[in-house]
């Protein structure tokens, strides 16, 4: 990928998802009061205790300047050095919220987060779904029923039996919650099997194996 204000659009016809780029939550920085003015520091990525990743960072009073180096594929390694603009709005209850804006070229939204590549941009402009847009209705309809599952306590899992009531729940809480996900497992049921074309009662011997 090229630099910042390179001439091509940040648009790419992919199915990847915000989970799989890195990324900067100004959010994150402002609760940890790295937002200050002069204020220099690395930021990295770790996975399993390792870092993998990292970037130099820099606050200026209405921008912060990026460091780092980044390589696609056999590609040679790249350095970007560039800035990334920051607005402040106003909060109802005083304070204020810093906001990203995005580098890409065309681009300028006001955004909380920024995602990897040969720069960091926004979500809009690397065309990056969240992962619950990739879900097919039948999936969202089984997370839905696992929520539930997690706050009643049950055993993970929409072809698992149901639990008990939780200990200092109200009744009418609980045959609300049960209510609830019985139809999403009704649902997610049904949508399985009409993409498997099964029976509905068939999907327990599919997973069961």
């Amino acid at each position: 990928m090229g630099g910042t204000g390179s001439g091509r659009k940040w648009y790419f016809d992919s199915k990847e998802t915000t989970d799989d780029y890195r990324r900067l939550d100004i959010r994150r920085w402002q609760r940890d009061c790295l937002l200050e003015a002069s204020k220099a520091f690395s930021w990295q990525w770790s996975r399993n205790g390792e870092t993998i990743a990292s970037i130099n960072v820099i606050m200026e009073r209405d921008r912060v300047i990026l460091t780092y180096r980044h390589k696609r594929g056999d590609e040679e390694w790249k350095d970007e050095c560039y800035p990334v603009r920051i607005e402040r709005t106003p909060c109802h209850y005083g304070g204020s919220r810093a906001w990203f804006i995005c580098p890409a070229r065309e681009c300028s939204r006001r955004v909380a987060i920024l995602y990897s590549g040969g720069i960091f941009a926004c979500r809009h402009c690397y065309r990056l779904a969240y992962p619950s847009q990739r879900e097919n209705p039948y999936d969202l309809d089984a997370r839905r029923a696992d929520k539930i599952r997690n706050r009643l306590n049950w055993e993970p899992g929409i072809l698992n039996s149901s639990g008990e009531k939780p200990k200092g729940m109200h009744w009418r809480t609980y045959k609300k919650l049960v209510r609830e996900h019985d139809a999403s497992v009704e649902k997610s049921l049904a949508g399985m099997a009409k993409r498997l074309g099964i029976l509905k009662s068939a999907l327990y011997d599919v997973f069961d194996g």
